[in-house]
């Protein structure tokens, strides 16, 4: 019999137990042992099997209650953590120490946020980054207001079919059995945000907090009595739908995103932003709304340019993605009947406007689209990679928005990802390193230094002790998966035998489409077949990984591993899990002693999850890709050879996978199982030592925020305070850009002298250069003529670049200026050089931002 209708009972706490609700509704919880500890005691049994506070006391009896609130050294235990999260919320922290003029908040957008196992609101690496910088704001007191969507339905349950096909499903959410709650106005209505849509009733939605640790994370929610059924559904699932429901969720993340923070600093008193981070392009129209605001909305008075500068200024954009396909791109016509200037979602909003600033009007761009993160980097005046490969990609991949630049010069930096080391490291870890008296939270260095005074044996032990834990774990796992496919117990005898503790293990485990090659392994499946049975040095491997629901070459994947995985006689040495997530991730990362990753490179951006694992005394076997590329050392792994140059895919796959057999079979097996008298592998011990002093204090979340408020938050917010006030800095740098962009193409380099060097020049000579420039019509302070030299090749293309500003010394009729410069020659070699002018001013974030340059 099926219910016509569902809601959640809350539990009602006797008053001496009221701070486990207050320690509940803080998603502290998830990364602080302490109050997991709290919570294990309430109930063991069912906070091992839910690890989830508020379903836990949900489902507490009310007599166990009863129980608690009369054990006198509960509740002091109770009351000490309690006061611990109230002085974690309160204290001045980095931020408040360090940073002087910091923003006064920060808003984070992104379309999934990785928290916790019981707030299934992301699919992969961009929800778990996500997550991660807002778990490391909080630590260093960064005041970060995150924003995102509630999806009913979260992405999907992953499960298999008898015959290894990948299955979702789409358990219902109900948000009253999640860590967040309503943000309620001054009545106790829940607060509300309503967007316009073309042709139909306004789209409203209802707004969620999460608090993560001193963060709040503002959730957006249609579903919602007043919307019909297919406004509901907007907030159905993660990357779920068509073109058109997908813009209709990024549109309800920028726009309704930033009326939702609005509306929480109204009923909060929280500050307003001053700087909008848009974590990947999915996020970008919330660029057009404060535009929106500036123009048309109550402080308006602004003109469209004007905003725009006001708005570019305060926005940091980061690109996720080097793979062309991972960017969202929206028909053109479908945008202008999103944003028609009259009864569309922005009214007043130039409709031509807003579909230029998504225009792939450069060479090799499709002029039929609309690309969000075209958009993202046109409105954002500081923009970033993540990971310093990823930022060369995306240089390269977006050149052509500064089309007057090498790709060098292409104002696109990167600040490399990290993760959360409270949320990542193992318990058993942190004991260790508390034992040895680390202050791992407070000195980045004293990870791996903390190690040096634990015998190896002992860290060892441990490891052994989390690789068990990890077999167990996927016994369970891989039984209630076998039962699902239709097995009986009778078949899984076998289970009881499946891994072993004693047994080198690889972790494989991420998002599956085609780039990140889940099937590389088996390419020669006869040796792979011996590596896992060798009788006296045998690996094992543990596979995870989604894909896509529409990517129906990713399920193939998963099907070919899982038959593999299936056979009589590998299936103990290798299995596959199905529904990875955080819960199941915390498990992995710490049992593996290698942790796979085998891109095509360079598609991978950055990746962490070799991070997590080193953390964990993992040891990486990987590309040089992503975040591997840059902090790969020869001694804290192993680099996987990648075949750039071969075209044929086949015939790289093929050299790869040799390479990766080769390794395993020559060098990782081999330094695993040479062990001393005491058992324990000291080679292979002192490899982990030295991953965690070399990787340790770079690949930590708090590193990367710092990074985040040093170069993009303080420069991003001293910008827009330079153009805010009466507005007046906005209203000049939009004029003077106009001024410029009409009088460039007058702008040329006419003539160039060089004096002090000739063509036998030697180190340390002096190169004097002159230019005449005309600046058609404008100023020498509009503009920076600069010496741009370097090395040059065999056909006089400049590398390794550097420039210097030359100075204007006179002027001439005509609006021209001779402008004149000296650079030391500091190092033999081709030597190139040539004149180039910009613009100059000092609003602007780089001397590319506005894409323009007259070359000799």
């Amino acid at each position: 019999m099926r219910a016509i209708r569902r809601f959640t009972v809350r539990p009602v706490l006797p008053e001496p137990l009221a701070a486990l609700g207050e320690l509940a509704g803080n998603l502290r919880w998830s990364w602080h042992l302490e109050t997991q500890d709290v919570f294990a005691h309430v109930d063991p049994e069912l906070w091992r099997r839910l690890q989830d506070p508020v379903r836990l006391l949900g489902s507490v009896s009310p007599s166990r209650f009863e129980e608690l609130a009369a054990d006198h050294a509960f509740l002091e235990r109770l009351g000490r953590v309690r006061d611990d999260l109230r002085g974690y919320l309160a204290d001045d922290l980095w931020y408040q120490r360090e940073v002087p003029d910091a923003p006064r908040a920060i808003a984070y957008f992104s379309p999934e946020f990785g928290i916790a196992a019981a707030l299934p609101q992301y699919s992969g690496g961009l929800g778990i980054l996500a997550g991660d910088h807002l778990k490391a704001a909080s630590d260093l007191g960064v005041p970060i207001i995150g924003v995102g969507l509630l999806y009913r339905h979260g992405y999907f349950a992953q499960s298999l079919s008898r015959e290894g096909w990948q299955q979702e499903s789409y358990p219902v959410l109900d948000p009253d059995e999640l860590p967040i709650t309503a943000l309620r106005d001054g009545d106790g209505t829940p607060a509300e945000i309503a967007l316009a849509m073309p042709g139909g009733p306004d789209l409203r939605a209802r707004i969620w907090v999460a608090r993560v640790g001193r963060v709040p994370l503002l959730l957006l929610d249609t579903d919602v009595d007043q919307n019909p059924d297919h406004y509901s559904d907007v907030t159905d699932r993660l990357y779920g739908g068509g073109s058109e429901h997908r813009l209709r969720q990024e549109l309800l993340l920028g726009v309704g995103g930033v009326r939702a923070l609005r509306e929480f600093s109204r009923l909060t008193g929280a500050p307003v932003p001053e700087v909008y981070h848009t974590n990947e392009g999915h996020a970008g129209f919330q660029g057009l709304e404060r535009i929106r605001e500036l123009t048309v909305g109550e402080d308006a008075g602004l003109g469209f340019d004007d905003a725009l500068e006001m708005a570019r200024a305060s926005t940091v954009f980061t690109t996720h993605t080097p793979v062309p396909a991972g960017i969202d791109r929206f028909e053109r016509t479908l945008i202008a009947q999103y944003f028609a200037t009259e009864g569309g979602v922005l009214p007043g909003v130039p409709t031509d406007r807003v579909l230029a600033l998504g225009a792939e009007d450069y060479d090799g761009g499709d002029p039929a689209v609309f690309n969000m993160a075209v958009m993202g980097f046109r409105l954002g005046q500081r923009a970033n990679g993540v990971s310093q490969l990823h930022g060369h990609v995306s240089r390269d991949m977006f050149n052509g928005l500064w089309p007057a630049f090498d790709e060098s010069e292409v104002p696109i930096g990167s600040i490399t990802n990290g993760v959360h080391l409270p949320t990542w490291l193992a318990r058993e870890f942190r004991e260790l390193l508390d034992e040895a008296g680390a202050d791992i939270d407070g000195d980045l260095g004293a990870f791996a230094q903390a190690l040096d005074t634990v015998p190896f044996s002992r860290v060892w032990e441990t490891k052994r002790d989390l690789r068990e834990r990890l077999v167990m774990d996927a016994r369970t796992r891989l039984r209630a998966s076998w039962s699902k496919r239709g097995a009986v117990d009778a078949e899984l005898g076998w289970i009881d035998e499946a891994l072993s503790p004693d047994v080198l293990t690889i972790g494989f485990a991420r998002r599956v489409p085609s780039y990140k090659r889940l099937t590389l392994m088996l390419r020669d499946k006869d040796r792979l077949k011996r590596l896992l049975l060798d009788p006296e040095r045998p690996i094992q491997l543990v596979i995870a990984g989604k894909a896509h629901p529409a990517d129906e070459g990713g399920k193939r994947l998963i099907q070919d591993l899982v038959r593999f995985a299936d056979a009589a006689d590998v299936r103990h040495r290798i299995v596959f899990l199905p529904n990875y997530d955080i819960g199941m991730a915390q498990q992995l990362y710490p049992g593996c002693d290698v942790w796979l990753n085998n891109p095509l490179r360079p598609y991978e951006a950055c990746g962490t999850s070799g991070m997590k694992a080193a953390l964990n005394g993992g040891l990486n076997l990987s590309i040089l890709d992503g975040w591997w590329d840059e902090w790969y050392d020869g001694e804290n792994g192993w680099a996987i050879p990648s075949a750039d140059g071969v075209a044929d895919p086949d015939k790289r796959d093929e050299l790869e996978a040799a390479a990766l057999y080769d390794l395993l079979e020559r060098e990782i097996a081999p330094r695993f199982y040479d062990r001393n008298s005491e058992g324990v592998p000291v080679r292979w011990m002192e490899m982990m030592r030295h991953t965690l002093e070399s990787l340790g204090p770079k690949v930590l979340a708090t590193r990367m925020v710092r990074d985040y408020v040093g170069q993009l938050y303080a420069p991003a917010a001293a910008s827009a305070r330079a153009l805010d006030g009466d507005f007046s800095g906005a209203i000049e740098l939009a004029a003077w850009k106009r001024r410029v962009r009409d009088a460039w193409q007058g702008v040329r380099v006419e003539h160039v002298e060089s004096h002090g060097v000739d063509e036998a020049a030697e180190v340390g000579a002096e190169l004097n250069v002159q230019a005449h420039v005309a600046l058609g019509g404008l100023t020498p302070d509009d503009v920076e003529v600069q010496l741009v030299y370097g090395r040059a090749d065999a056909d006089d293309q400049l590398r390794a670049v550097h420039s210097a500003a030359l100075a204007p010394i006179e002027a001439f009729s005509g609006g021209r200026c001779a402008f004149t410069g000296t650079v030391r020659l500091d190092r033999a070699g081709p030597f190139g050089y040539t004149v180039r002018v910009v613009p100059r001013n000092p609003h602007l974030a780089s001397t590319a931002e506005l894409g323009l340059a007259a070359l000799a």
